[in-house]
């Protein structure tokens, strides 16, 4: 079935549940909601939207997962080879001055700095491996379509969802090589785009959904992979830091995580709001080069 919009053609398709967004938390729910259909013996359609070329293609890889709602999702995972093969072994936190570090006793800190039985990975892999199951059970994933509108019903409701079109030239028409984006229709629509999507964003104005919230806290972050020295490396150690560079007054800190391999992701994060230039999502030099962080 087409649809014309502003001239163009527009082929939709109709779903039972159309997710935005193929990170962890639209797959978990196109997971849960092929499971739930699976043991009720009744069938529901559902589609994800990734805007990236792949699955894991936009995730900020590298964290620390709690890995008990995975196994609530998918009990058997471990039998199943998910990548989660590097348990956190210890756990510091680092208060920088320019020159050295003092450590905060864990027995001070909250509990979300407390990470055994947790484990070190590539979200991105995991990632990846939630899109094999999810496809495993049925789901249909749109890998490189990013929901570019909302659709409505006449009553107000979401109807679903167009993607983009693609190939228009400079002046705004379709040139031959022209593809109008589809229209994606569901009973119900999940929006899973982060922090800060568009659609989000055109949701909570319209249902005015921030009413008698906080304003959410943005911040602009850094991550690098390192291999290091084998004499210097501890697989499970994680590291968090507060301090400097920043002055008290700035909301930011760093972290070192030693995966595998050698390896060692180390990111540091400034919030957004920050004021003073001097600071800003990528830190200098003289950060990667302090005693605690580069040694």
């Amino acid at each position: 079935m087409s649809a014309n919009v502003q001239g163009v053609s527009r082929d939709s398709m109709e779903y039972g549940v159309v997710i935005v967004g193929g990170g962890p938390a639209g797959l978990s729910a196109a997971i849960r909601l092929k499971q739930w259909a699976r043991d009720k013996d009744v069938d529901v359609s559902v589609c994800v939207l990734e805007k990236g070329s792949e699955i894991g293609a936009h995730i900020l890889s590298g964290a620390v997962m709690d890995p008990r709602a995975l196994g609530e999702l998918i009990p058997d995972w471990k039998e199943l080879g998910a990548p989660l093969n590097v348990s956190v072994t210890e756990d510091r936190f680092l208060f920088l001055s320019e020159t050295g570090a003092r450590a905060v006793p864990m027995w001070a800190l909250p509990a979300n700095f407390k990470n055994r039985g947790n484990y070190i990975v590539s979200l991105g892999n995991v990632t990846r491996r939630l899109g094999e199951q999810a496809e495993a059970l049925g789901v249909e994933i749109f890998a490189g379509f990013p929901a570019a509108e909302l659709l409505w019903n006449e009553d107000g409701s979401v109807r679903g969802v167009a993607t983009g079109d693609m190939g228009l030239g400079k002046d705004g028409e379709p040139p031959g090589n022209f593809q109008g984006g589809m229209s994606l229709h569901a009973k119900y629509t999940l929006f899973c785009e982060g922090a800060r999507g568009h659609l989000g964003q055109e949701l909570r104005e319209r249902f005015n959904l921030s009413q008698n919230s906080d304003p959410q806290v943005y911040g602009l972050g850094i991550k690098e992979m390192w291999e290091i020295d084998p004499a210097k490396h501890q697989p499970g150690l994680v590291i968090h830091t507060a301090g400097w560079p920043l002055d008290c007054d700035t909301y930011g800190g760093s972290f070192l995580y030693h995966f595998g391999n050698n390896q060692v992701m180390v990111g540091f994060v400034v919030g957004l709001g920050v004021t003073d230039r001097r600071y800003g999502a990528i830190p200098g030099s003289a950060y990667w080069r302090h005693p605690m962080i580069g040694a």
